[in-house]
């Protein structure tokens, strides 16, 4: 397929002043192909028809894609999200299926969803759901499960794909596990480039991994730098971090993945992310990881350090800088050049 190359609106400079209908004017104008909104709500507050079709016909009219997010589908996570309950008149579920029905209706069929959230107020392993105490990794995933089977009736009868991210919480296996058991003529992937080395994947073998089932994306580069917490992962545009661009696209054509490719952006911050590697409980929650992939982790991070000694990418003190907009805007509109050089540059591969 010809991938088109758009932005993630969650992260994009001035989307909260310019409405959905002004940020597509304005992903258009940079010359991007799409826009992937991280929540129905910022099409409509109310999830309005009318509403929603305004923007759905905006998008066409300015040739681009649009997706949307549901909400979380892990039900230890979604006290976080009250709006869902309440769209739902006190019922979870309910509301995610409202939310499904009026997206649909409006002809947006591809649809995110996620399964927890990182902290960055807390510093520590704790910032991550999937080492809460309280409730087990595994059983949130059990719980996740039997929610992915309660939406899947709504999903087939609307014929949209619920796509499940590969978050900064949950491993690459684990999604690929969820979707296979809850069917993937309903559930897809949201394959994040940049999370799955939060969970020491080596990222061209993540996408081996997720391609039969991506449908959608975000799309970063990655800085990995060591700190007194063990590895940080730094988000990076596209090109100038660890992700060797050829494998990784080359992975996603090869497994079949059906998918534009959506640049999640940054603001304010480049949002690091421990890998707590010297910690015990970090190895004991990654059963699926070997430690020859997590060697690849370890050699692209010494790449990385090596680089930032020369001075050809930002050093540690850099990357834990602020970002300011402009900056922020940079990150989108560097990442989507560089990835349309990398597309065109595998044109005669995939020709061939």
């Amino acid at each position: 397929m010809t991938r088109r190359v758009g932005t993630d609106t969650s992260k994009f400079p001035g989307a909260a002043e310019l409405g959905a209908i002004g940020t597509l004017e304005r992903i258009a104008a940079l010359g991007l192909d799409g826009a992937f909104f991280r929540s129905a709500f910022e099409l409509s507050p109310t999830l309005d028809a009318g509403e929603l079709s305004a923007v759905a016909d905006a998008a066409a009219d300015l040739d681009l894609y649009l997706e949307v997010g549901v909400a979380k589908v892990n039900p230890f996570a979604t006290p976080e999200a009250p709006q869902i309950r309440a769209f739902g008149d006190g019922d979870y579920l309910l509301g995610m299926e409202r939310i499904i029905r009026a997206v649909t209706a409006a002809g947006i069929s591809e649809l995110w969803t996620a399964t927890a959230n990182y902290q960055f107020r807390i510093r520590g392993i704790y910032a991550c759901d999937r080492f809460r105490t309280d409730v087990d990794w595994a059983d949130q995933l059990a719980a996740t499960a039997k929610v992915l089977d309660r939406l899947a009736p709504a999903l087939r009868e609307t014929g949209a794909h619920l796509n499940i991210e590969t978050h900064e919480e949950i491993s690459s296996f684990e999604v690929v596990r969820l979707v296979e058991g809850a069917g993937p003529d309903a559930f897809g992937i949201t394959f994040d480039t940049a999370n799955v080395l939060v969970r020491g994947e080596d990222p061209v073998a993540a996408a081996r991994r997720v391609a039969p089932y991506t449908r959608s994306t975000h799309v970063r580069d990655v800085a990995l730098h060591r700190t007194e917490d063990g590895i940080g992962r730094f988000l990076a545009p596209v090109g100038s971090g660890v992700i060797d661009w050829d494998a990784l696209l080359g992975e996603l054509d090869r497994g079949g993945a059906r998918t534009d490719l959506s640049i999640e952006g940054v603001i304010g911050m480049n949002a690091e992310m421990p890998l707590f590697v010297n910690d015990p409980r970090w190895w004991a929650a990654h059963p699926d990881l070997t430690r020859e992939e997590f060697a690849v982790v370890e050699s692209l991070t010494d790449d990385y350090e090596q680089r930032a000694v020369s001075g050809d990418v930002p050093s540690l003190a850099e990357l834990r800088g602020p970002v300011d907009p402009d900056q922020a805007l940079a990150f989108i509109t560097d990442s989507a050049a560089a990835l349309r050089a990398a597309l065109a540059a595998r044109e005669p591969a995939i020709a061939g």
